[in-house]
């Protein structure tokens, strides 16, 4: 488990960082005002980037590769997708969905979708095959707007995509030079409940689940992350390359450039040798980061241009204690604006006191409480109720369900229930399970130290163990498989593990069962160690042993063969002396 090197926020750190926010009043005041809306106001995403397009209609909205959109173009353009979008069918209600790769077309459809009051459905362009299927199949989407670049994502499909029409850039660019620039009437009416995007996410399910953001939600992080944290200003251009399809980009990063009227640089993709190139060519003075992506970066050689930067924010979560400091003062960073917040919860933390070391603040209620480790479920006491953990100690973090605070939950009800723990503190209170545990730092303060459940974080993504497994008892030669995620120092997240049984007869390949795992699994899900075993338990203890291998993690041992990931072209080798360093160092597995 992570530990957080920060136990507790004092009050001398209070009285450090206070003074320093005098000038961010108006900016905070905003925030604020914004948590005073209701789900039944007439409020939405479309209205407020119309509404911003009109204050700085000259000001550049989008940047990508150096070229800038301006905010009049931009809107013009998106007012230009939903017509193509109606004549299509599109209305109120229905869903389009967007399979792409960065660039500012994918931004601008999913801005069109929402002006129309329809919702997009933002596809990883990773998954394959069934998951794929199943995921389009959720959206039974009107219109999908597809990036020719992802076309290998649909050729993995065994049938026509689920769909009433696929339309190519290409063809939504010709179609759109054609069409209406003003603003859809629609855009006024659409109420702040409303759904706005589906993202989607790992879940116990083994498959993917798609989280709804409504625009209540959306306006909400507006307030809370882009005004009261993030805080950027006109003249600010925050850099994003994580993928449009996660709410780092979507919601925390483009929330926080229309609460300022300022600039979203687009990257194509991470890129650890061409980062900071990218950063300068596109002027950025803030970027959206995951943990991964700062640790990759400070394990590059130091240059003595690492601080001949222009960036003094970034904004993201994961960021790990041992690193904070290093990071920021190899880089020049004068502030963090560390945040916590699944794609599917109602609350989010965020440092807007610049503290070191903390995912920050949340003025929503939430609770920090007493944990199963077996089940990784919220611990009840003798009455029945749950125990909030005290300052410095480790807990399930829980957050309340209100009207100002409600869980939008998934596409599945069942699923939905699942998350939910009901008559917690007092009978008819509800409360949404994070499956996270967090460190109860005091003054409304927490950090996170680490994710429970079947479902584990790598590469800043997270990995449904039952989906993995699922994938590799599709192998011919695998009767059974475990999946579960492993510590190893320097990195971000768990790496995935799995333990194996073969069907009678059967030997290991490791390079058929890569080949297989990489055609079924986005790459980030396919795990990096495999230990064969003789027998895997099928019993109620089941668990107890999957804890068990969990310890045991990549350790060699005389009853077992392990075997490590050397990537899509090496397959699974014996494992060796150093793999673990090359995969903390980013050397392995390649490709």
């Amino acid at each position: 488990m992570a530990v957080d090197a920060r136990q507790k926020i004092g009050v001398t750190d209070l009285a450090v960082a206070l003074p320093k926010m005098v000038t961010e009043v108006p900016s905070l005041l905003k925030g604020l005002a914004g948590f005073t809306r209701k789900p039944d106001h007439k409020a939405s995403i479309g209205q407020i980037f119309q509404d911003a397009a009109a204050k700085s209609s000259d000001r550049p909205f989008v940047r990508f590769e150096g070229e800038s959109i301006t905010y009049r173009d931009a809107n013009e353009l998106v007012n230009q997708y939903a017509a193509v979008f109606a004549d299509h069918g599109v209305e109120r209600g229905d869903v389009v969905g967007i399979l792409s790769k960065n660039r500012p077309e994918a931004l601008f459809a999913a801005l069109a979708a929402v002006k129309l009051g329809a919702t997009a459905g933002m596809l990883n362009y990773n998954q394959r095959g069934d998951v794929l299927e199943h995921s389009l199949g959720i959206l039974d989407a009107k219109v999908l707007v597809l990036d020719e670049n992802t076309q290998e994502a649909l050729d993995s499909l065994d049938a026509e995509p689920k769909v009433g029409a696929v339309l190519p850039l290409k063809k939504l660019a010709e179609l759109a030079a054609t069409a209406s620039t003003a603003n859809p009437k629609v855009t006024a009416e659409i109420q702040a409940k409303e759904k706005a995007f589906y993202i989607f996410t790992s879940g116990t399910t083994g498959m993917p689940k798609a989280s709804l953001m409504s625009h209540f939600r959306w306006l909400k992080s507006m307030s809370g992350l882009g005004n009261m944290g993030v805080r950027l200003r006109s003249n600010d251009v925050i850099y994003c390359c994580l993928p449009l399809y996660h709410n780092n980009a979507l919601t925390v990063t483009l929330s926080s450039v229309l609460a300022g009227g300022a600039t979203m640089a687009i990257g194509k993709q991470f890129s650890v040798s061409n980062f900071w190139d990218d950063v300068r060519v596109n002027k950025a003075t803030a970027f959206t980061y995951i943990g991964e992506l700062c640790r990759y970066l400070l394990t590059q050689p130091e240059k003595a241009s690492d601080r001949d930067n222009s960036v003094k924010l970034i904004v993201g979560n994961g960021l790990r204690p041992e690193i904070w400091e290093e990071f920021t003062e190899r880089f020049g960073i004068s502030r963090v604006a560390e945040f916590y917040g699944a794609s599917e919860c109602n609350i989010a933390f965020i440092n807007a006191l610049n503290m070191k070391k903390t995912a920050g603040i949340c003025p929503l209620p939430y609770a920090v409480v007493q944990y199963d480790e077996e089940s990784g479920k919220a611990k009840r006491g003798h009455d029945g109720k749950l125990r909030k953990v005290g300052n410095g100690e480790v807990g399930l973090l829980l957050s309340k369900i209100t009207d100002r605070a409600p869980f939008d939950g998934y596409s599945d009800d069942n699923a939905t229930e699942k998350k939910m723990v009901r008559d917690g503190f007092k009978d008819g209170d509800a409360w949404f399970d994070t499956g996270d545990l967090v460190r109860k730092q005091g003054w409304m303060h927490v950090a996170f130290v680490d994710r429970l459940g079947d479902t584990f974080r790598w590469k800043g993504e997270n990995v449904a163990t039952t989906q993995v497994e699922g994938a590799l008892g599709g192998h011919s030669s695998v009767d059974g498989a475990v999946v579960y995620g492993v510590d190893i120092d320097g990195t971000d997240g768990k790496a995935g593990m799995a333990a194996v049984t073969l069907r009678e007869g059967e030997t290991f390949d490791g390079k058929s069962v890569a080949e297989h795992l990489y055609d079924k699994l986005p790459t980030y899900a396919v795990p990096l160690f495999v230990r064969i075993v003789d027998t895997l338990e099928q019993t109620s203890t089941f668990k107890s042993q999957k804890v068990a291998l969990r310890k045991l993690g990549y350790e060699e041992d005389n009853d077992s063969d392990l075997y490590v990931l050397r990537g899509k072209s090496g397959g699974y080798e014996k494992a060796y002396d150093g793999y673990v360093d090359e995969v903390a160092a980013g050397k392995a597995p390649k490709g």
